[in-house]
């Protein structure tokens, strides 16, 4: 069997209209984990601006702001978008938070703009993964840190159970980091009580300049 590209459902229904804020809500439970995870692995501290690519409903976003630092959140969904503002009203997590309606491949944030940048159970969805790879480059500081998070699935699988990465596609996906520039890349699974996901890291170069 050929392995599926990292970016295999690039063609998945869209989250639109009342379709989006059904998943939307879907989304807020469950994902805490997953925001605990990449907000450990990225070691924030108030400095930082980071910038989480398909923030959905915008968990990873709020849990973050509650260590001080910059947020912004984009999605390509206005509905999650709406959800994730209405949430975080709600919840008043404090930090400095900006929602972007955009996707990965147009990201509409300045050149070396970002500390950190992660993705949550997204990237499978990108339709291009050469241009979002590019854009994260584009936007990260030289040195900054792009986190990758998707379910673990098994070859082979169907349905809502093949939304994720084998670890065959986590490794394809840590080699075009590579291609892209980036330096110190890792591929690690977890086990987060009922779900195991794998995460893919790495960092932008450095400028020439400073190798």
């Amino acid at each position: 069997m050929t392995e599926l590209a990292p970016n295999h459902h690039a063609d998945y229904r869209q989250f639109s209209g009342v379709f989006g804020y059904v998943a939307g809500l879907t989304m807020i439970i469950g994902r805490g984990a997953d925001a605990r995870l990449v907000t450990r692995i990225a070691d924030l501290d108030e400095g930082d601006h980071v910038l989480d690519i398909g923030c959905g409903p915008g968990t990873a976003v709020r849990l973050a702001a509650r260590d001080g630092v910059r947020l912004t959140g984009v999605d390509p969904a206005e509905p999650m978008l709406r959800l994730a503002r209405l949430l975080t009203r709600l919840r008043r997590p404090g930090g400095r938070i900006e929602w972007v309606c955009a996707g990965a491949e147009d990201l509409k944030l300045p050149d070396e703009s970002v500390t950190v940048c992660w993705s949550l159970a997204s990237v499978h969805h990108w339709p291009d993964l050469d241009g979002g790879l590019s854009e994260v480059h584009r936007v990260l500081t030289p040195g900054g840190l792009f986190v990758a998070l998707e379910k673990r699935t098994e070859p082979g699988a169907k349905g809502n159970a093949s939304h994720g990465w084998t670890g065959q596609q986590a490794e394809a996906f840590g080699a075009m980091l590579t291609d892209h520039g980036f330096e110190e890349v890792e591929v690690a699974d977890h086990d987060l009580a009922r779900r195991r996901v794998v995460v893919v890291t790495g960092r932008r170069e450095l400028s020439r300049s400073g190798r």
